[in-house]
């Protein structure tokens, strides 16, 4: 098993069954993520050390328009890709093992955890997960310490209030909130003209 063919897999929906190839390759590449994390939450760095950093753990050039605030942490790093101008505040928790895209523009507030794996309802199948990808567009503000479970996409322009949790697709332009979050209202703006 190889990076490639994992993507692959998980790229395309397919069960991590406990215990299979994919399931011992997610597992080191894990160790790889977590040497980069503790190198980047272990001290000061200037912000190109940063950008550094987080395309050791991608595995991909990040631009310089990228910024990030530790502490930070992901436990897996080669299905993350951060899109220009994209800023993560302290304290963010990824899972991208099953892929997390960050478009354009993109304010992440502290303290938000993003996830892309569900463990089977089973319990004799526990060990299994199913990725499902977060996707967010571009220009989206999510507030702090907010909580996006596998598979949701947010729409570009959205913004997503403080402490939500994100269950379902938030459409372009929104204003949503709560738990689990609803649509608030229109945000009045038009982020395809920008």
């Amino acid at each position: 098993m190889d990076l490639t063919a994992f993507l692959a897999h998980v790229d395309a929906g397919r069960t991590i069954v406990g215990g299979s190839a994919e399931h011992a390759f997610m597992h080191d590449a894990a160790q790889d993520a977590l040497r980069v994390v503790a190198e980047l939450t272990g001290g000061y760095h200037a912000p190109e050390e940063v950008r550094a950093l987080l395309s050791r753990l991608t595995g991909r050039p990040v631009e310089d328009s990228v910024a990030l605030f530790p502490p930070f942490s992901t436990e897996f790093g080669k299905n993350l890709v951060l899109g220009p101008g994209v800023f993560i505040n302290q304290g963010c928790r990824f899972q991208d093992t099953g892929g997390i895209r960050i478009g354009e523009g993109t304010l992440i507030g502290h303290g938000t955890t993003l996830t892309t794996l569900n463990h089977a309802l089973d319990p004799a199948r526990r060990a299994d997960m199913t990725p499902a990808p977060v996707v967010i567009g571009r220009r989206v503000w999510v507030g702090a310490a907010v909580t996006v479970v596998p598979g949701v996409t947010i729409g570009d322009g959205a913004v997503v209030g403080a402490g939500a949790v994100v269950t379902k697709d938030v459409a372009p332009d929104t204003v949503v909130a709560g738990v689990p979050a609803r649509l608030v209202r229109p945000t009045g703006f038009d982020s395809s003209a920008l």
